[in-house]
Parts: structure tokens; sequence; C-alpha cells
């Protein structure tokens, strides 16, 4: 547990705004929020999640059209290396 304070788990938080709510094609499925991430590449902006979050009680809550969000990228250290755009540094 020591290693994971002094070792923290690789992120990169990226910007974004709920561009569209799209309502399920089945009644039995959730209905899907479409964000818009600024930083993406320009064919890659768009992203759906299901519109299913919990606020800090445990109470059910959705996604609002035109809501800015953060999308936080977690890896694990074991799937990551040293260097920039995922190049290795040279010795």
């Amino acid at each position: 547990m020591a290693d994971e304070q002094e070792n923290p788990t690789p992120t990169v938080k990226l910007h974004g705004v709920v561009d569209k709510i799209v309502p399920p094609l089945d009644a039995n499925q959730p209905e899907k929020a479409q964000i818009v991430i600024r930083e993406a590449e320009e064919l890659y902006k768009e992203i759906r999640i299901d519109n299913t979050l919990e606020d800090g009680d445990g109470e059910k809550v959705k996604l609002k059209r035109g809501t800015v969000v953060d999308v936080i990228v977690e890896a694990p250290h074991d799937g990551v290396q040293k260097g920039t755009d995922g190049e290795k540094k040279s010795a």
C-alpha cells in the first residue's frame, strides 16, 4: 500500500462537454450521453457512455446536455513506459 502512495497511478485528465443525450433503441437499455473530448483528434472526439451515474449519496443521476465533464484515463504501472509520445528514452 505504501508503494501506491509513493507511486500514484499514471493518469491523464481530459476535458469534455456532453454534446447530446441519445435515447435507447431498446427500452431495456439505458440512454447514452455523447461526450465531445476537446483534446482528442478530430475523428475521435466523441465517445458515448451509459448515462447512469451515482452522486455522493448513492442516488441515481443523469448527465444533462451542455454539462462540462472531465474524462480521466488511468493505467496500471505495468501498462506504461517512460518517455514521451510512447517512445522510450535512449540510454
